[in-house]
C-alpha cells in the first residue's frame, strides 16, 4: 500500500466514523424519546432497538468527503457511497451491540470489579474484548476499501 493510498484509507475510515457519530446522535435522541414512554426501570440495551442511520454529515465529515472526492461524484456513484455508509452504520451498531453483550454476559458471570478477576478470568476478558474489537477494526478496513471502490 502506498503512502497516498494509506492516507485515503485513513480518511475513508474517518468518514465512516463520522457517519456513525452522526447516526449515534440521532439514535441517542430517539432513545430519550422512547425512554419517556417506558415504565421506570424498563431495561433495554443502551443502543436502543436498532441502528439509526443519519447520512447528513457534520462539517468535519463534509471536509473529509471533499478531500476524498474533490470533484462531486456522479449521481450513481453518490448513491453507491450512501449505500456503503448506511451499511457501515448498521454494521458498526451490531458490532457495538456484540461488544456490549459480551461485557454484560462476562460481568454477570464474574462481577464488575476486574481487580477481583483471577488470572484466567482476566485473560478471558481481555481475549474476548480483543476478538470483538479486532473484528470491528477488520470490518472497518473492509468498509473503507468498499467506500473507496
Amino acid at each position: 500500500m502506498t503512502a497516498s493510498s494509506s492516507v485515503r484509507l485513513d480518511r475513508a475510515q474517518a468518514l465512516l466514523g463520522e457517519a456513525v457519530f452522526q447516526s449515534r446522535a440521532k439514535q441517542a435522541a430517539a432513545g430519550v424519546v422512547q425512554a419517556l414512554g417506558r415504565p421506570a426501570g424498563a431495561a433495554q440495551c443502551g443502543l436502543g432497538r436498532e441502528a439509526a442511520v443519519e447520512l447528513g454529515l457534520s462539517e468535519r465529515g463534509r471536509e473529509i468527503f471533499r478531500e476524498l472526492w474533490p470533484e462531486a461524484p456522479a449521481p450513481a456513484e453518490l448513491e453507491r457511497l450512501r449505500g456503503v455508509l448506511a451499511a457501515w452504520v448498521a454494521r458498526a451498531d451490531q458490532l457495538d451491540r456484540d461488544r456490549n453483550h459480551f461485557l454484560k454476559a462476562f460481568r454477570q458471570r464474574h462481577g464488575f470489579d476486574r481487580r477481583a478477576y483471577t488470572a484466567e478470568q482476566l485473560a478471558a476478558y481481555e481475549a474476548g474484548l480483543a476478538e470483538v474489537n479486532g473484528r470491528s477494526q477488520d470490518e472497518l478496513g473492509l468498509a473503507a476499501r468498499a467506500l473507496l471502490g
